[in-house]
């Protein structure tokens, strides 16, 4: 359904030998991260410090626009998981 390529390392406590109850769960995780893994989502979990204007900024919408300036961006901007 998804057609993005990445690389998933998946650890279970089974001894599964079935590789289609594997795949079902690549699919499924997939499926969970593809909804998860979005600029929306980036930005609500973040916030950038600027330390040249001794700013924290927090609204989704301005990281956006810090992020999307990538060349402009100066020394002492910070991108800091809220978590």
């Amino acid at each position: 359904m998804f057609s993005q390529n990445r690389d998933l390392l998946v650890l279970t406590r089974k001894d599964e030998s079935d590789p289609e109850a594997l795949e079902q769960e690549v699919e499924l995780l997939n499926e969970l991260l593809f909804h998860v893994e979005n600029m929306d989502t980036f930005c609500a979990v973040n916030e950038v410090i600027d330390v040249n204007r001794h700013k924290i900024i927090v609204k989704p919408a301005a990281i956006l626009k810090v992020l999307q300036a990538r060349r402009d961006i100066k020394p002492f901007v910070f991108i800091n998981n809220k978590n």
